[in-house]
């Protein structure tokens, strides 16, 4: 689960960025830019709704053709006129659209970054973060930090995986959140990911396969095997076919706890963070035993720097925390996992995102 992950960089207003024009409270006294910056941090969670609801509306598709009033808009997502003028006020106020001389509401950059199709579009990732899965158990988050597990079967009466079990349309686009942010990552891992003497690429927990998909693109003699569960192995198959790649994939159903096909390179893309040391040290070690000759270990996580370094990655530390029995790790504590599962790290390359690429040969 990997919000934001390739976005580079934070938003002004979130966690971790004074609001405009606010000072910063180490250099000098506690002050009104300190109370404003504290005030954004206390009414995050309002935006987060707030984008979540222009995205579960499809605010974002019904602005794409022209600007609306917020009647019009009503009209046509059957809802409250005054109820949508009033999310459209604060929308403004947040740049998401703007509005014109004649009450007319237009989209912006930033709206469209959650509407359906668009390039690099962050929707579903909106809806997954504003919905129950994610959303119920931060409000358990004190008792996460005390107990140092995930609250999700406090507040959902069961682990996360077993809720989108039972809510399929959450699962889906959990599924398809990942495949956002995947999908803004792939291409530039193809370009830096060297691929010589590599002939088989497995996508491990690799969804619809979007990540092996751009190696195939980049390198012409590579095959793909996309290992995920069943339930997905329908989708990724037909994402292979509308990406021209069907002769060159290969979809398998099954949990990469199971044995896994032999291979050159083998990608894990945000799997490692969603679980414990010890499930991380047996995907690890399945991968060591199905590893060809030669072959490496790619794991694509945001390592942790220093305690103080600003960035996303603490933030998602607490996501884990509270969500899933995972963590965000440092590059040592990578170390670890890898010595324990016959494997040594060789190489880390930093990617425009906060992601990095962490290679890793037999030990």
């Amino acid at each position: 689960m990997t919000p934001h992950a390739t976005t580079g960089g934070e938003e002004p207003g979130e966690p971790g960025e004074p609001a405009p024009g606010a000072s910063d409270a180490s250099t000098g006294p506690v002050g009104s830019g300190a109370a404003d910056r504290m005030m954004s941090m206390i009414t995050g969670y309002w935006r987060t709704q707030i984008v979540r609801t222009v995205a579960e509306l499809s605010i974002p598709d019904h602005l794409a053709d022209g600007p609306l009033t917020a009647r019009a808009l009503a009209e046509r997502i059957d809802a409250d006129p005054d109820g949508v003028a009033r999310l459209l006020r604060a929308c403004a106020s947040l740049g998401l659209v703007q509005v014109d001389a004649h009450r007319r509401f237009h989209r912006t950059p930033l709206l469209d970054t959650l509407r359906t199709g668009s390039p690099h579009s962050l929707r579903t990732i909106a809806l997954v973060h504003g919905s129950p899965g994610h959303w119920l158990p931060w409000g358990h988050f004190p008792q996460a930090v005390r107990s140092g597990t995930p609250q999700t079967s406090a507040a959902l009466g069961r682990d996360i995986w077993a809720h989108f079990l039972a809510h399929p349309r959450e699962g889906e686009r959990f599924a398809s959140s990942m495949t956002e942010l995947t999908a803004r990552l792939a291409e530039e891992v193809a370009s830096l990911l060297d691929t010589t003497g590599a002939r088989v690429a497995v996508d491990v927990g690799g969804a619809n396969g979007v990540l092996v998909h751009a190696l195939l693109r980049a390198d012409a003699r590579l095959r793909g095997i996309v290992v995920d569960l069943p339930a997905v192995a329908a989708t990724a198959l037909a994402a292979a076919q509308q990406a021209g790649l069907s002769d060159r994939v290969t979809v398998l159903g099954g949990s990469f706890f199971d044995p896994l096909p032999r291979g050159d390179l083998f990608l894990l893309k945000a799997v490692l963070h969603n679980w414990d040391d010890d499930a991380c040290v047996a995907v690890l070690r399945n991968c060591r035993t199905a590893l060809n000759p030669g072959g490496r270990v790619v794991v694509v996580e945001m390592p942790l720097g220093p305690p103080g370094e600003p960035g996303f990655a603490p933030l998602l530390d607490l996501d884990m925390l509270a969500v899933l029995p995972g963590r965000e790790r440092e590059l040592t504590h990578y170390d670890t996992l890898f010595e324990a599962a016959g494997l040594r790290r060789v190489r880390v390359t930093p990617t425009r995102s906060p992601q990095s690429l962490i290679e890793a040969v037999a030990g």
